[in-house]
């Protein structure tokens, strides 16, 4: 046991790196292969993104406090956004390593997957196995596109949050309160489109898992 988490240890730490050939080589020996590996890093960035999520949802909660400051220590509430802010930079810098993640073992399967198409001696096996990869390609696209969407807006949130943590930074008077009215309009819009984006690759990821991980071997 101790051997087999050594091992296992070692596994995951070329995982870290960028020498994928020793890292898969050694998950073979797990009887883990690329296409397990892929359904787990989509499960992954799926968790990720349910934590940006709530990440994203807390940090507006904290701007739209500020918005609606009715007395008290407005400088804690700003230092609190703030930090919330970092956060949800934090957040969103795991979201996009973990669909990196996801694109390179599927760039690794699929090269896999067709240079074992080629040593197919029955036509009808070859053929059955070309199809697979051709649906599993699509779905893969669908899946990526969708993360890849959710991905890019929270782009236009962090920039927009940016802004306001910098603008109110030096400027946290009652003046500079009462001109976010419009500023947060604007952000709840963009917030909310992260939000459905968001929705749609997590449900995305749900229904590739479900359906890829019950696949047969190529």
């Amino acid at each position: 046991m101790r051997t087999a988490l050594l091992l296992f240890s070692l596994a995951t730490t070329l995982g870290a790196s960028s020498c994928s050939t020793p890292y898969y080589a050694m998950m073979e020996q797990f009887g883990v292969e690329k296409r397990d590996i892929l359904v787990d890093r989509v499960a992954d960035a799926r968790e990720e993104q349910v934590d940006a999520q709530e990440q994203f949802k807390t940090t507006l909660q904290k701007f739209q406090e500020l918005n609606n400051f009715d007395g008290g220590n407005v400088q804690k509430m700003y230092e609190e956004f703030s930090d919330e802010y970092d956060d949800s930079v934090d957040a969103a810098e795991d979201v996009s390593k973990r669909i990196e993640k996801i694109r390179s073992v599927a760039a690794d399967l699929f090269e896999e997957w067709e240079e074992e198409i080629e040593q197919y001696e029955s036509a009808d096996l070859r053929r059955r196995s070309e199809d697979q990869l051709r649906q599993t390609r699509q779905r893969y696209t669908g899946l990526i596109g969708s993360m890849e969407k959710a991905e890019a807006s929270m782009a236009p949130v962090l920039a927009a949050f940016h802004d306001q943590v910098l603008s109110l930074k030096h400027t946290l008077n009652s003046l500079a309160i009462n001109s976010l009215e419009n500023d947060v309009i604007k952000i709840e819009g963009d917030v909310g489109q992260l939000i459905a984006n968001m929705e749609k690759s997590i449900a995305e990821a749900e229904s590739f898992i479900k359906e890829f991980d019950n696949k047969p071997d190529a």
